[in-house]
């Protein structure tokens, strides 16, 4: 029996050993079979991928979202930018490298050096810019000598293109590099060093919306940084396309008119709040911006009086003139200290005091009432209306119809005016309110301060029968693909009603009968704007810069260009059932009726059509 269990053990040892010598076996066969493999079969191509090659990722920028007018007409688009750069990794010995290609390209080796050590730090394996967008001529000399420059490499990569120079710069605004600061501060998810982002108009307000989604590749190069072979590859998401409220046709015809010019012009739907045109001028080339601007650009640009990077339309602020006559019309018929039946006699002058504050008509407008006084822009009917409000109730009907604080239009630094009111002279000055000044804040003057967009949502208030609206820019958001993310017009919409005039239906019935005669009757101080076939009513005013009194001795032409009055105009049409409401501004133009008026004229005509006036 023992014997019988010593050679069973030893049986079942022996299978064990051989099994286990069997998988030993097997394993080495396998071994050698890949071995083989990788050394026989692809060793050359490992020995070149080994020797000469290696992975990298390379980012794909995304298309950004194109930006189109109310009708689909394409306002800004992009074009393809060939971009230089060099690889540091690749390009060794650098300086032989760099001094090859500034032959080729004819630009100094000094100068593309320092673009290099400006970038101390920097991954070896990371492409370093050398210029942006180059030409025709460069990308070919780089291609005939490519094999002379290892590492130096060119891109292709979308980059923006506004289609015509100016056009709505401030309301589009435009591209620039993003910062450090920027990068860091967690605004910009996705974003790199090197990308461009939108720095002002609806470029910023919608850059969430516009920028789209980085794609990538891997890739394979050689040696000298040639790409062999693409090796796998993420596409990019294109951005959203923008479409705006703007009719770009009636925003080119506002560029045209301010042509020359320095001031704003801005046009609503005073049905919808939507922004028909916005222009401030003088304007820019957004391009210059995406190209990438010398320090001497942009001081030639920021040091300029006319100040063309500041959007006049929502943040110039200037004294409405005349047409704050609107308010102080309202607020004497609502507080019944005027009626319809009210009248005053202008001389052309009236004594407050020991002074006496003159009417711009100096031969005076006789016996005047509301409308007449509107129409014909009375001073002296003012004065004594205001007199009568004081400033604070003059404030209250002012802020109430929406001056004094931003409009809410969605662009950057929207400039909120200035309404006075006694305890802020109080509190700014530490004087207190003069009733004389309240005949010069009822026409407009003394600290009154306005933009052209509040007095453009004002007008259209009025026009509409008392509805205010936030100004609109956007009417719809769509993808790449045509499906809508976001559309204004969807009952779910952002909402753009802001509230009513504090007007009743006869206030704001008498007013506008004033305003239609300010443009249809012989006397009015717009029929420089009438136009056969339309009616439009509106009112002009002419902001002055100093004081009548100081000037007593002075015509307006005689006084320096900077000291010259301010020309505004604020106007609807139809009168009877208005579709565009015009707010105009002409700095340093003198009158309201020979500066401003013909240009919401004529851009009433472009929009609705007419026959010459």
């Amino acid at each position: 029996m023992g014997e019988y269990l010593k050679t069973a053990d030893s049986d079942w040892y022996r299978r064990r050993l051989t099994g286990v010598i069997l998988c030993v076996v097997a394993v080495f066969v396998v071994l050698i079979a890949r071995l083989f493999y990788l050394q026989v079969i692809e060793g050359e191509e490992f020995r070149r991928l080994s020797e000469n090659n290696c992975i990298r990722l390379q980012s794909i920028e995304p298309p950004r979202g194109l930006i189109y007018d109310r009708n689909g007409i394409l306002v800004v688009d992009n074009r393809p930018s060939f971009d230089l750069s060099i690889v540091l990794k690749d390009a060794r010995p650098i300086e032989q490298t760099i001094e090859k290609l500034s032959q080729y390209i004819n630009i100094p080796a000094s100068k593309l050096m320092s673009k290099i050590k400006r970038t101390k730090g920097i991954s070896f394996y990371k492409p370093v810019m050398l210029k942006q967008d180059i030409g025709r001529d460069i990308l070919a000399a780089i291609e005939a000598h490519k094999f002379d420059l290892p590492g130096v490499e060119v891109n292709v990569r979308p980059r923006r293109h506004y289609i015509n120079k100016r056009c709505a710069a401030h309301l589009v605004g435009y591209l620039s590099e993003i910062n450090s600061d920027e990068l860091k501060s967690g605004k910009y998810p996705g974003q790199r060093a090197g990308d461009f982002i939108g720095k002002f108009g609806v470029e910023r307000a919608y850059e969430n919306f516009l920028s789209g989604k980085h794609g990538g590749r891997q890739i394979e190069v050689n040696a000298t940084g040639q790409v062999v072979r693409i090796l796998k590859t993420v596409n990019a998401q294109p951005g959203n396309n923008i479409f705006l409220t703007i009719d770009k046709p009636l925003q080119q015809k506002a560029e045209e008119l301010l042509e020359g010019v320095a001031g704003a012009v801005a046009a609503m739907d005073p049905t919808t709040g939507d922004i028909l045109a916005m222009t401030s001028s003088p304007s820019f080339d957004q391009n210059a911006f995406v190209g990438g601007m010398s320090h001497e650009e942009w001081d030639s640009l920021a040091s300029n009086p006319f100040r063309p990077m500041e959007n006049k339309a929502v943040q110039g602020e200037y004294p409405p003139a005349s047409t704050y006559k609107i308010i102080t019309a309202i607020a004497g018929l609502e507080e019944g200290v005027i009626d319809e039946n009210t009248t005053f006699y202008c001389p052309g002058y009236y004594k407050y005091g020991d002074r006496k504050f003159r009417c711009w008509k100096k031969s005076g407008h006789g016996s005047v009432n509301i409308i007449k006084a509107l129409a014909e822009s009375c001073d002296i009917f003012f004065y004594q209306v205001g007199q009568k409000l004081g400033v604070d109730r003059l404030a209250w009907y002012a802020k109430a119809c929406g001056l004094g604080s931003p409009t809410g239009i969605n662009l950057d630094h929207e400039a909120s005016g200035l309404i006075p009111t006694a305890a802020w002279k109080k509190r700014r000055t530490g004087i207190e309110w003069q009733k004389g000044e309240n005949l010069s804040v009822a026409i407009g003057q003394s600290y009154n301060l306005v933009t052209p967009v509040q007095m453009l949502v004002l007008i259209s208030a009025v026009a509409n029968d008392g509805k205010i609206y936030t100004p609109s820019i956007l009417k719809k958001i769509e993808t790449a693909e045509g499906k809508i993310v976001h559309d204004v017009n969807n009952p779910s919409g952002n909402g753009k009603f802001a509230g009513r005039l504090p007007a009743g239906r006869q206030t704001l019935k008498l007013v506008k009968k004033g305003l239609w005669e300010v443009v249809n009757k012989r006397c009015g101080t717009a029929r420089i704007a009438h136009i056969d076939g339309i009616d439009i009513s509106g009112k002009t005013g002419t902001a002055q810069l100093i004081s009548r009194k100081t000037n007593d001795n002075k015509d307006e032409e005689d006084r320096a260009s900077h000291l010259k009055a301010h020309a505004w105009f604020v106007a609807y049409a139809p009168s009877d059932d208005p579709e565009i409401a015009v707010a105009v501004i002409v700095e340093h133009g003198e009158h309201g009726s020979s500066a401003a008026a013909p240009i919401a004229r004529e851009l009433i005509r472009t929009y609705l059509g007419g026959m010459e006036g």
